[in-house]
């Protein structure tokens, strides 16, 4: 069965179709219509000699036997975010079947590995805020006893809406027996970001997912009375926080990759007629190099102190959450970018902010790259996410050129 690339946009189309409302992707995983997703999915593999089950995380994994045990994994996941966007996992997912189903032809059902098309079980953790859920199952990076005590905003327990999908929280861990024979894990995404668009490049390599420092300040003041209180004596917590917000922007300018948002203030009092008491914020700072990462950190906390003193504030940091910068397997990042030059003319390396399940991946020891498509305005997680179909038509014949490298290196 040739590739054909129109079929997997026509594919997208359809489960859009099925997913979907005027305000978007609707695929929350746990839910119904995501369950109902996953059963369209199913459907479509029929046609082909695959096996088929749910690991204990409630990974989809479909298997195609090859000569070889020794495995190549495809994949990427069907949930989105609540009103998300057509292509944000569902491209990855789909694409992977049409080179599954080429493959199937080209070699009569029997490749010389085994190929196997997974979608990871709420990669989003739109409904319960656990991210990555599934591969992190597989990868053995998961927490069952913090995951235990996730409810959603209707007071739901995670537990008992995995127990509805037909899936054990006491023995997610089980996933793991999935990596057996795996020799390298490919994902194709949409790049979620402006880089290529402003290249004006419809693919790119991705090196790997940057590290992520994410932290909470708190600066103290002074309450006081807005009216009756000297500009020179105020102790003003807002004040040293909006120098910080404005000081980490030059941060992360000195590195060519480096991003830092300050996204959340919360003031106290918080009225009109009030000195800021107390002011919290936080910082997200993400590099794909640990050393950049780290330095960009100090130097943040060091500006902190710095405002603080010069509004009479002090300042407090704790860490809310942070993940080692992932590299991607240089030599799949080899072959990827040739697959892209070979395809699109040009290639364009970059690191990815997001996570994705591939980090997961690579974390449990497995050589994983991925592939980007372009993403117009840069816009994701929104119903206007949208990408040229001329660029998803070049990301499905550039990602079976790199399915089909990937394989030959396995059997070399």
């Amino acid at each position: 069965m040739p590739l054909d690339p129109r079929r997997t946009v026509s594919d997208l189309n359809q489960l859009r179709a099925l997913t979907a409302d005027h305000h978007g992707a609707q695929r929350i995983a746990w839910s119904k219509t995501w369950l109902e997703a996953r059963a369209w999915f199913q459907s479509k593999l029929a046609e082909l000699p695959v096996e088929h089950h749910l690991d204990a995380a409630g990974n989809s994994w479909t298997t195609l036997r090859g000569e070889s045990d020794r495995t190549l994994i495809l994949g990427s996941h069907l949930d989105s975010v609540p009103n998300g966007g057509w292509l944000d996992g569902s491209l990855g997912v789909l694409t992977s079947f049409e080179v599954l189903r080429s493959l199937a032809e080209d070699y009569h059902g029997k490749p010389p590995v085994t190929l196997r098309l997974v979608d990871w079980a709420d990669e989003e953790g739109a409904r319960f805020g656990r991210s990555l859920f599934g591969s992190s199952a597989f990868a053995g990076t998961h927490s069952i006893q913090a995951d235990r005590g996730r409810t959603d905003r209707d007071g739901i327990r995670l537990e008992d809406a995995l127990r509805q999908c037909h899936v054990d929280i006491d023995r997610i861990g089980e996933a793991s027996d999935e990596r057996g024979n795996a020799g390298a894990y490919l994902e194709l995404h949409i790049e979620q970001g402006p880089v290529l668009e402003r290249l004006s490049l419809p693919l790119g390599v991705v090196l790997g997912t940057k590290g992520v420092e994410r932290h909470a300040i708190i600066f103290h003041g002074q309450e006081a009375h807005s009216g009756s209180t000297p500009m020179a004596v105020r102790r003003d917590a807002l004040a040293a926080a909006a120098k910080l917000a404005l000081e980490i922007r030059p941060i992360a300018r000195k590195h060519p990759d480096a991003v830092a948002t300050m996204g959340s203030v919360k003031t106290f009092p918080g009225i009109v007629t009030a000195v800021v008491g107390r002011c919290e914020t936080t910082l997200d700072m993400r590099d794909l190099d640990a050393g950049v990462l780290a330095s960009m950190l100090a130097e943040a906390q060091e500006a902190s102190r710095r405002f603080a003193a010069e509004e009479g504030c002090t300042v407090e940091w704790s860490r809310i959450w942070s993940i080692e910068p992932i590299p991607f397997d240089p030599a799949l990042i080899e072959l990827c970018d040739q697959a892209v030059r070979e395809t699109a003319g040009a290639s364009h390396r970059l690191p990815s902010g997001p996570l994705h399940d591939a980090a997961e991946v690579a974390r449990a020891g497995i050589p994983v790259v991925m592939m980007f498509t372009q993403s117009l305005a840069g816009l994701s997680h929104n119903p206007a996410e949208n990408t040229k179909t001329e660029h998803l038509e070049l990301a499905v014949q550039a990602f079976d050129r790199l399915a089909r490298k990937t394989m030959q290196r396995l059997i070399s």
